[in-house]
């Protein structure tokens, strides 16, 4: 993701993706795989926004989870 936006010369990224299981609570693997994108795109001048999960019945934000 972070070589894709350097490749479009974005400066922010808003991360979006679903779970099957219609569940949007953030696993373990959600949280760490943000966490390693934001620590990896910061010091190249990349934000990330906020990381969505949809799910069948809503959505989760981790930066509304203050978990970014």
């Amino acid at each position: 993701m972070v070589k894709r936006a350097l490749e479009l010369s974005a400066t922010a990224l808003i991360l979006v993706h679903n779970h099957p299981s219609g569940d949007p609570t953030p696993s373990r693997a959600d949280i760490d795989m943000t966490k390693m994108i934001v620590d990896t795109a910061k010091p190249l001048g990349i934000t990330v926004h906020d990381h969505i999960i949809i799910g069948k019945d809503g959505h989760a934000s981790l930066k509304g989870l203050r978990l970014i």
